[in-house]
């Protein structure tokens, strides 16, 4: 069965995103309506501590992660004001229920970018 998993690193840092909320949301193709399946907080790895979605709960279809980055570099003491970055979503697709989609997130306060890694 397929996985999903992700990962956050600090660019500006140069370290895991640690302690970050993530919403996994399920996108329906026809309506656009979305679903909130869960809320998770990485780790000190930058990771969540199990797969986003596993076993027989990943499904063909489009999801989205948002990721709380206006939040987690405001717990720095550089923390601006009034963050550039703030909810970033990220939609997607998954065509193929058994295998593994890792979806990894680089990011600043300032920027960020994105890739289906392995």
């Amino acid at each position: 069965m397929g996985t999903l998993t992700t990962h956050v690193l600090d660019t500006a840092k140069g370290c895991p995103a640690a302690n970050m909320q993530i919403e996994l949301w399920a996108i329906d193709g026809k309506t656009h309506q979305k679903m909130l399946l869960k809320t998770l907080t990485t780790n000190g790895d930058g990771r969540t501590d199990q797969p986003l979605l596993s076993d027989g709960d990943l499904k063909m279809g489009i999801y989205e992660l948002v990721f709380g980055v206006g939040d987690y570099f405001a717990q720095s003491s550089d923390a601006q004001t009034m963050p550039f970055l703030n909810r970033v979503p990220i939609q997607f697709g998954i065509g193929d229920r058994n295998a593994h989609y890792h979806v990894p997130l680089l990011t600043s306060p300032w920027a960020y970018s994105t890739y289906r890694g392995s």
